[in-house]
């Protein structure tokens, strides 16, 4: 199942050369995650009962063409990898200008970190079925957990 929201970009999101600034990309990527997550019923308000949130190891983005002032852009999510206890997981962003062209390419690598002990936790059962409905990219890999 194919996730992605549009959203209509603002002012704060450009930069004097009048092109969308690197950081506002990785913004809306983070709006997208934390989106899907709701739609799964593991909302803000979940994470506050299971004392949990998502925590990133790295963010890397690719820039292939520019966004300029007033433009509106989609953003999708694919998951790219799943550690088999839904510990860690690998999303990738898709950024599409508004003409519906490749805008830039961000690559989340994180996991779940349980809020009062800060250390890596195996999240709840309900996030079961979230992950099991994203939309694998199509070089999704599970990712080995070293022990």
């Amino acid at each position: 199942m194919s996730f992605q929201v549009t959203f209509a970009t603002k002012w704060s999101d450009f930069d004097p050369n009048r092109h969308m600034r690197h950081t506002a990309y990785n913004d809306y990527a983070a709006e997208v995650r934390v989106r899907y997550f709701a739609k799964y019923n593991f909302s803000i308000q979940k994470f506050t009962k299971y004392n949990l949130g998502p925590i990133l190891f790295t963010e890397e983005t690719s820039f292939k063409k520019e966004i300029h002032l007033g433009e509106n852009i989609t953003v999708n999510l694919k998951l790219e990898g799943l550690s088999k206890n839904n510990e860690r997981w690998k999303i990738v962003h898709e950024v599409f200008n508004e003409a519906g062209k490749l805008s830039a390419i961000i690559k989340v690598y994180g996991a779940w970190i349980d809020l009062t002990q800060r250390k890596l936790t195996t999240p709840p059962e309900e996030t079961k079925e979230m992950f099991a409905s994203a939309e694998r990219a199509e070089n999704f890999k599970i990712i080995e957990l070293k022990s």
